[in-house]
């Protein structure tokens, strides 16, 4: 019975740390907030989007944005991050995320979306705050 216990808190232990860094701010985006982005190079857009992000890290998902998704950072640099996301049925993608300053980032992105292959590059460029009226939306 003990062996059992100390083989569950050693299971814990492995997992919990795990988790918690997979779930991480990658330090490439330390230095980069939240507020109003506006994105450059959408597939099928007229033009530039404008969506008020309170998670930078949600901009990984851009493809999927709006979803509820898992994501795992798989490689994180001085001015660059690798993420993986899962969105069980919708899809999944691989994004890889370089801080040109930090207010500007370029995506790379590609993956599955509805059963469709996705593969483009985007800019987003950090416009200000957040604001409280329809003007923070998605144009």
């Amino acid at each position: 019975m003990l062996r059992m216990r100390r083989r569950a808190i050693l299971a814990i232990a492995i997992v919990v740390p795990a988790a918690a860094l997979a779930a991480a701010q990658p330090s490439a985006l330390a230095q980069v907030s939240g507020g109003l982005w506006e994105v450059r190079g959408v597939p099928g857009a007229s033009g530039p989007l404008r969506q008020c992000v309170t998670d930078v890290l949600a901009l990984a998902q851009f493809e999927h944005r709006g979803r509820n998704c898992t994501r795992r950072v798989t490689s994180d640099a001085r001015s660059s991050t690798v993420i993986d996301y899962s969105c069980g049925a919708a899809g999944f993608g691989h994004s890889d995320i370089s801080v040109i300053t930090p207010r500007a980032l370029r995506i790379a992105t590609q993956g599955i979306s509805d059963q469709l292959p996705f593969n483009y590059v985007i800019q987003a460029h950090r416009l200000g705050d957040c604001t409280k009226t329809p003007a923070s939306s998605r144009h």
